[in-house]
């Protein structure tokens, strides 16, 4: 098929690799054209190959991420979108590789349905439109890479009340606001991952008139509270695709971050 896109898996842990293999060769329009296990390999890769979109880890051996984008900037031909998979405590990492041009940050653990809907709407320039677990009505347009700007930010934060209201956050703790801040941020401002302890706390505590410390651990009881009493179903559903929710429990980071994602999977040009 001619409008196959064109996709190169680069990461160095192999169940990674298999996984996204078996999901991407599932799907009629992505063809996987080359598997690279560190960065070395995918460089070599890419003197042969011309993939429209690769998914590439971070942290790699011999050569990491950020030396294969270093790369794929120094050289002349067509570049390809560049979906870049990374996990906490990467920070500084993450804004380097911001600043060397990622199209979209992919944080792990990661929904692979939710990934494929990121893959389509980066190499076709199609809007997409996440159904579960919000609705769709919500509005909003990608503008430079990585950074979503909202249209309707009453709609945004009503569907987002709407989703701690089923995760079930009661709203009488403080985290319950933290958390509510913390996902609006990101979402207009998706570079805040990268600054977690530096940007976004602090920025939270200035609106509630509080300390940096106090934000942290008001969100980290409200998400104890959730995957205490919370709805499990929701929380599966929400967090279960690649993390066992009966025994561990997401960081801050990564509970903002899933959440956060997932309204922004929900942006359509208009």
């Amino acid at each position: 098929m001619g409008n196959q896109i064109k996709i190169i898996i680069v990461d160095d842990n192999r169940n990674i690799c298999q996984m996204l293999q078996s999901y991407i060769q599932g799907q009629e329009d992505f063809n996987i054209i080359g598997v690279a296990y560190n960065g070395l390999e995918a460089v070599d890769l890419l003197q042969t190959e011309e993939p429209d979109l690769i998914i590439l880890d971070l942290v790699m051996p011999h050569l990491d991420g950020l030396g294969v984008l270093e790369r794929i900037n120094a050289r002349t031909m067509k570049r390809p979108k560049i979906i870049m998979l990374s996990a906490f405590g990467q920070e500084s990492l993450t804004h380097q590789a911001m600043k060397l041009g990622v199209d979209y940050f992919i944080l792990k653990p990661f929904d692979l349905e939710l990934l494929g809907k990121r893959i389509r709407s980066l190499t076709q320039d199609i809007p997409i439109v996440d159904s579960a677990p919000v609705s769709p009505s919500l509005s909003l347009s990608l503008s430079s890479p990585g950074v979503t700007t909202v249209r309707s930010e009453n709609n945004l934060a009503t569907e987002v009340t709407k989703v701690m209201h089923q995760i079930g956050i009661p709203a009488h703790v403080k985290g319950y606001q933290y958390i509510r801040e913390a996902i609006l941020m990101v979402v207009a401002d998706v570079s805040l991952l990268g600054a977690i302890t530096k940007e976004l706390y602090p920025g939270i505590a200035r609106k509630y008139d509080t300390l940096a410390s106090r934000v942290e651990r008001g969100i980290r009881h409200a998400i104890e509270l959730a995957w205490e009493r919370g709805q499990k179903d929701t929380l599966q559903r929400i967090f279960g695709y690649s993390m066992n929710i009966e025994r561990q429990k997401p960081t801050n980071s990564e509970f903002i971050a899933v959440l956060a994602d997932k309204f922004r999977m929900m942006s359509h040009v208009s």
